[in-house]
């Protein structure tokens, strides 16, 4: 019995994937929930929580970058997920998550139309420095290209408007932190 339970064991092991118990996909090529394997989550990027003195030594002389960009994910709320990223070079110091326009305004005129809660417009804005509003932070974004939108920002809310809106305040505090640090002056909208 002792032998027969080992080439069990032995033989499983060799089919593992491939002995004729395929399973089917669902909709659209995926897995059925109970088969997919979760990956490990990916490390979070060193100036994450804020920039660290190591962190801004190895950065003395070299430009950082903030960038914007909407991905494909929808989060549950209706909510298009952005990213806002601060690059140096091809590194990246920290990606923060962030939404911009309410769930119902995403393919409304981002450019033309103000007051009609569209995502900010692809494009290069000025970043006013980071500076009370009531019990939270405003960093002014100053258009640098033909728009009728005014009155643009990034700040702490969820869910969306016309801002760039950091869901966590902990994020809006490190982008701050590194506001402080690093001269930031620009923020690029690539999509």
């Amino acid at each position: 019995m002792r032998r027969w339970a080992g080439v069990s064991l032995l033989a499983m092991t060799l089919c593992s994937g491939g002995c004729g118990s395929e399973v089917e996909s669902g909709p659209r090529g995926h897995l059925p929930e109970a088969v997919r394997v979760q990956s490990a989550p990916e490390p979070l990027p060193p100036g994450q929580s804020g920039p660290s003195r190591t962190l801004l030594t190895s950065l003395q002389g070299k430009a950082v970058q903030l960038r914007a960009r909407r991905t494909d994910v929808q989060r549950t709320d209706g909510q298009r997920q952005w990213l806002l990223e601060l690059h140096e070079g091809g590194t990246v110091l920290a990606r923060w998550s962030a939404v911009s326009g309410t769930p119902s305004s995403q393919n409304r005129d981002r450019r033309w139309s103000p007051g009609n809660g569209a995502p900010l417009p692809q494009g290069d804005y000025r970043l006013g420095p980071p500076e009370p509003w009531g019990n939270d932070i405003w960093i002014t974004l100053s258009p640098l290209f033909d728009t009728s939108r005014s009155g643009l920002g990034i700040h702490h809310c969820n869910p969306g408007s016309g801002c760039l809106c950091l869901p966590d305040r902990s994020s809006l505090l490190a982008l701050s932190a590194w506001m402080q640090e690093v001269e930031l002056k620009t923020l690029s909208v690539l999509n």
